[in-house]
């Protein structure tokens, strides 16, 4: 089928990988390194990044659930320490593909977000970068935000949600992540998943799927 739809993933993809930011985070401190994502990886439809993320905790029972996790596995880690870290730097050359795309396909963004003040849909932290993200927010058709929506990936349904936002069948639809787990899904949904590894990879498989010069 024809693509139709482009949807996006936002951190990670419009803004370089918060995954960066935990490893310098973690190596400053004597942590092991990826403590953060083993974390978040562990037990993750139930623990404190997806309770987070589906707005079922607020700010501090983040920090101090996120705190009891990383404590059981013999670490101190605050989950207020680790919240500005989510916030990276913006390419702008996904947003020029985005409004290419825009152009000629339906866009659309899901993002696995938190509620609260200053981590919104890009995890922004400062005023300056948060009115940046809100400018690319707005150019999407549609946007599904976990703390919004009460739902959050990898959970089929809210990539399903969206289809139904942009009135289009999964199989034509193109799906960008930066994370296996949540391509996985759109991929057994019938999108054509990007595992969006780094900016030239994303962009050149992009561009040979919709014939686009990215």
């Amino acid at each position: 089928m024809a693509i139709e739809a482009v949807i996006w993933d936002f951190g990670g993809v419009f803004t370089t990988s918060p995954f960066e930011a935990f490893n310098r985070y973690e190596s400053a401190r004597g942590l092991p390194k990826d403590l953060i994502r083993t974390l978040n990886a562990t037990n993750p439809h139930d623990n404190a990044w997806a309770l987070f993320e589906r707005s079922q905790i607020d700010t501090a029972g983040f920090d101090s659930t996120f705190a009891a996790e990383a404590k059981a596995l013999g670490h101190d880690v605050r989950g207020a320490d680790v919240l500005p870290l989510l916030s990276g730097e913006v390419r702008p050359r996904v947003v020029a593909a985005l409004k290419a795309c825009k152009a000629r396909f339906k866009v659309g963004c899901i993002t696995n977000n938190m509620a609260s003040a200053g981590h919104g849909a890009g995890m922004a932290s400062t005023t300056g970068k948060a009115a940046q993200i809100a400018e690319i927010m707005g150019l999407f058709d549609a946007v599904i935000e976990s703390s919004k929506a009460g739902v959050r990936k990898p959970d089929p349904k809210i990539y399903l949600m969206m289809c139904e936002l942009l009135a289009v069948k999964p199989d034509a639809c193109v799906y960008l992540d930066d994370l296996g787990i949540n391509c996985k899904p759109a991929a057994g949904l019938g999108m054509t998943a990007i595992k969006v590894t780094t900016e030239d990879q994303a962009m050149t498989e992009l561009g040979k799927l919709t014939g686009l010069t990215l």
